[in-house]
């Protein structure tokens, strides 16, 4: 009989089996964070279009809203200029002491200027004989001055508001600039030759996307 053979001692596992195995964990969060941060950008660059497209709006809003001031301030313009020669109608025939053309004109006031000069005969005449008159009393409001007033407010408002969505389409596309940064790092790791300079060039990479979606997690969003 032969002999007895001794057991075969165990094959130890290839040494290179675990960096093979490191290399595909690598490769997998590499894929991952290439993946995430394609969604990223593509995100950021819809948001910076809207907010864009949001701008625009806001500024054409703000250019017609101004040309509507524009034209009430030339209607309370030309009510100034009507009331304006009847006053002075007015002043010239109380200075004849013409007093059925004084009443004449008085009744031809318009209802704006005629507020006006009651508060004034009310307030002593101050400025009597004077082009200033009831042109002066804070209850002179021709037509088309509130509204003239209210639209340039409007258009102040729509224009801080455009220079807003401005601002908030540069974030988005400066946020694209950083998701940028994490491809090339991501990409550059797999070129590097030391597994361990590969794995510092991927965790950067990581560490940038993080701060990039946090980032963006603070943005305003419009869809």
């Amino acid at each position: 009989m032969p002999p007895e053979t001794a057991a075969e001692a165990p094959v130890p596992p290839d040494a290179g089996s675990g960096h093979e195995r490191a290399g595909h964990v690598r490769d997998t969060i590499t894929i991952a964070v290439l993946s995430i941060t394609a969604l990223l950008t593509a995100w950021c660059g819809f948001e910076s279009s809207k907010w864009g497209g949001e701008m625009s709006i806001s500024f054409s809003q703000a250019s017609s809203t101004r040309i509507e001031a524009a034209r009430q301030q030339g209607i309370a313009n030309n009510a100034r200029q009507i009331d304006l020669s009847v006053w002075s109608l007015y002043v010239e025939a109380t200075a004849e002491d013409n007093t059925e053309l004084r009443t004449y004109v008085q009744q031809r006031f318009s209802d704006e200027f005629a507020v006006a000069f009651d508060a004034w005969v009310e307030a002593g005449r101050p400025n009597s004989g004077s082009v200033q008159g009831p042109f002066a009393m804070p209850e002179y409001v021709p037509p088309g001055t509130q509204e003239s007033a209210a639209a340039d407010q409007r258009a102040e408002q729509l224009f801080a508001q455009g220079l807003t969505d401005n601002r908030r389409g540069d974030n988005y596309t400066i946020l694209t600039v950083l998701a940028a940064l994490v491809l090339f790092f991501a990409a550059l790791s797999g070129r590097l030759p030391s597994p361990r300079a590969q794995w510092m060039m991927l965790g950067f990479a990581m560490v940038l996307l993080v701060t990039a979606s946090i980032i963006a997690a603070t943005f305003p969003v419009i869809v």
